[in-house]
C-alpha cells in the first residue's frame, strides 16, 4: 500500500520553501513552529528522502525537494479549486479573492474601482498584492494569487483575460527641455541620452521601448527609476524625459509640477489593461464579473472627465 502526502504536510513544504524560515512558515500556516517541523519529518519519513537541510543559520532544499515543491504548488493549487469549484457554485464574488495588481496600475486605478466595487458586492473580501509583472504571473501560477490586473501585451503563462480599456502611452518632458514640442512625438526624435526608464521588471518599460520601436532605446545609458513618480521628479528637474500612460496622467501624477506630455506617433503606443486569470480556474465566471465591473467604472469615470 502506498501512503500520500498529505494536503496539511505539502502546505508546510510550500510555506517553508516560500519563507525560507520555520518560524515565518509556521506562522503563515496559523500552527506552532514545532507542529511545522514535526509534519515536515513526516513527510520526509513517508518519502524516505531529505527534503531540507537544517542548520541555524540557514535552510536549504535538497534538488529532491525543489522537485517535490515544484509539484506541490501545483497540486494544492488544483485542491484549492476543487474547494473553490463548489464555493462558486453558491454566490458569486462573495468571501475572499486575492487580486494582484502591478505597480504602473494600482495607484491610479484602484482609488476609482474599489469604492463601486464594494458597493456592487458587499460580501466580497478583497485582498491586494502589489507586483511586478513577473512575479504576480508567477504568483497566479502557483495559487497564491486568484487573479491580476496586468498590462498586455505580456507574457503571463496558461491564463484567460478580460480587456478593460487602452491604455496610450504619452512622452513626458519638460517645456523648457522640448520648447517646440509638437502635437505628436515622433519616438525617432528622442535624445537617448535622456531617456529615463522604469528599472527592469516593469511591464510598462517594454510596452514603451515597443512603441518606439527603436532597439537603441535600451542602450544602458539609459536612465532607471523606480516609480512613475520617481521618474515625473526626475522630468521635473529636467534630468531627461519619460513615458507616462495616460491612466497616470489622468490621476493627477503631475499635479504640482511644469510637465507636459504629448501622444506618440506609433501605432503600438498603447497598452491594454486587463484583468487575468488561470485558464484552469473554475471561478472564470466571477471573474468576468468583476471585469465587467471593473470596465464599467472605468468608462464612467471616462465620462465624468470629459
Amino acid at each position: 500500500m502506498i501512503y500520500l502526502p498529505t494536503i496539511k504536510q505539502l502546505q508546510y513544504l510550500v510555506a517553508l520553501h516560500r519563507t525560507g524560515h520555520f518560524g515565518r512558515a509556521a506562522e503563515a500556516c496559523h500552527v506552532s513552529q514545532s507542529t511545522l517541523s514535526a509534519g515536515i519529518r513526516e513527510l520526509e519519513t513517508l518519502l524516505d528522502s531529505v527534503l531540507v537541510e537544517r542548520n541555524r543559520r540557514v535552510v536549504r532544499f535538497t534538488p529532491l525537494g525543489e522537485r517535490v515543491v515544484e509539484r506541490a504548488w501545483h497540486l494544492l493549487a488544483e485542491a484549492e479549486a476543487i474547494a473553490e469549484l463548489a464555493r462558486a457554485a453558491g454566490r458569486p464574488l462573495a468571501g475572499e479573492l486575492r487580486l494582484g495588481v502591478i505597480p504602473t496600475i494600482a495607484p491610479f486605478l484602484l482609488p476609482r474601482l474599489l469604492p463601486r466595487l464594494r458597493a456592487a458586492w458587499p460580501e466580497l473580501r478583497l485582498y491586494l498584492r502589489e507586483e511586478q509583472s513577473d512575479q504576480a504571473c508567477a504568483l497566479l501560477a502557483r495559487g497564491e494569487l486568484d487573479c491580476v490586473l496586468l498590462a498586455l501585451p505580456w507574457a503571463c503563462g496558461d491564463v484567460e483575460s478580460e480587456t478593460l480599456f487602452a491604455d496610450p502611452i504619452r512622452l513626458a518632458f519638460h517645456p523648457d527641455d522640448l520648447p517646440a514640442a509638437p502635437a505628436e512625438i515622433d519616438p525617432e526624435t528622442l535624445p537617448q541620452d535622456r531617456l529615463l526608464l522604469l528599472e527592469d521588471g516593469h511591464c510598462l518599460k517594454d510596452h514603451a521601448l515597443a512603441a518606439c520601436g527603436r532597439a537603441g532605446l535600451r542602450a544602458e545609458s539609459a536612465v532607471l527609476g523606480t516609480s512613475l513618480h520617481t521618474l515625473v521628479q526626475m522630468v521635473e528637474n529636467r534630468i531627461g524625459c519619460t513615458f507616462l500612460p495616460q491612466l497616470a496622467v489622468d490621476s493627477g501624477i503631475l499635479a504640482g509640477t511644469s510637465v507636459e506630455t504629448r501622444p506618440l506617433r506609433s501605432p503600438r503606443a498603447s497598452r491594454e489593461i486587463a484583468l487575468v486569470w488561470r485558464a484552469t480556474s473554475p471561478r472564470a465566471p466571477e471573474f468576468r464579473l468583476l471585469a465587467a465591473e471593473f470596465r464599467k467604472a472605468a468608462a464612467g469615470d471616462t465620462a465624468s472627465d470629459a
